[in-house]
């Protein structure tokens, strides 16, 4: 179903946005407001999101929400290190998984990536009584700087860190994934100097993969909303956030403890952290052009 989604926002000129989360707040958060957008889902959860919430406890949560708002919702493990970590997120039930080789040598992050791609074929092909739902893998090419934080300093990107469009051409065909990170100029996180996206590249690298592999722009926090149009209209249909949603999601609990210095009791403190971080995701699922997509999922 997500492949589904994924293909008719790049054809539609459109994007998924995808959101990461590491506790039941920012779950909650995201989801309410995909709801209220009558748009599908996408929380991901980095190898250290999942350390600290936990596999089972994020599976749990997914269902959870599924069943009291009704749209879909699909969990990402989101920027996975290593092949043992991938599998061990789709054994335990994710709707997708990130295999992030990139730090690898070419021919390593193809073999390892690859390798995942099968694994995951190979669950979604179990007799019928034990069969898991699609599972969709995305792989990595290029490499991203910064972490997901804001960063009083200024992050170079260099040349090499660049995706190569005939490289991802070849990198797509070998590995089978169905979506591609892409590296056009975005940084993790939000640093001092404003990202500059290659959109001529996005182009490039679209024609030169098949219209079956979406294109996933990661680290968007802090990139100019006309530049994230752009990156749409050039052939991205997926867009990361979290930096954004975790400074709204500080931001808002500051508030909340200045105006209430007495108050101690988290779930009071919280409402205005939520309601943060439900701003944050609307203003983004507008900007995507991805409110109303409900029925992208059917």
């Amino acid at each position: 179903m997500l492949q589904k989604i994924l293909l008719q926002a790049l054809r539609e000129h459109w994007a998924t946005g995808h959101f990461n989360a590491s506790e039941l707040d920012q779950m909650r958060a995201i989801v309410e407001a995909c709801r209220d957008a009558r748009t599908p889902a996408i929380i991901g959860t980095s190898e250290g999101e999942r350390k600290h919430l936990g596999l089972a406890e994020a599976m749990a949560l997914r269902d959870v929400f599924h069943k009291e708002y009704g749209i879909p919702i699909f969990l990402n493990a989101d920027h996975t290190k290593s092949v043992a970590a991938a599998k061990q997120a789709i054994d335990a039930g994710y709707d997708s998984v990130h295999i992030d080789l990139s730090a690898l040598p070419y021919e390593e992050n193809i073999a390892g990536t690859k390798e995942v791609v099968e694994y995951a074929r190979r669950k979604s092909d179990f007799p019928r009584e034990v069969r898991l739902p699609y599972i969709n893998v995305e792989g990595e090419l290029g490499y991203l700087r910064g972490e997901s934080k804001v960063q009083n300093e200024k992050i170079m990107v260099r040349p090499e860190d660049y995706t190569d469009p005939a490289q991802a051409g070849d990198f797509a065909q070998r590995t089978g994934v169905d979506r591609l990170a892409i590296a056009v100029g975005n940084i993790h996180g939000i640093s001092l100097d404003e990202p500059a996206l290659d959109i001529e590249r996005i182009r490039a690298i679209r024609a030169a993969v098949p219209e079956s592999v979406a294109l996933v722009l990661h680290a968007a926090s802090g990139i100019p909303d006309e530049q994230i149009r752009a990156a749409i209209a050039a052939g991205i249909a997926n867009i990361h956030i979290n930096t954004d949603i975790r400074v709204a999601y500080v931001e808002g609990l500051k508030n909340a403890i200045a105006a209430h210095p007495d108050e101690t009791a988290m779930y009071k403190l919280d409402v205005g952290a939520i309601a943060a971080m439900k701003e944050v995701v609307k203003e983004k699922l507008t900007l995507f052009g991805a409110i109303g997509r409900m029925g992208a999922s059917r």
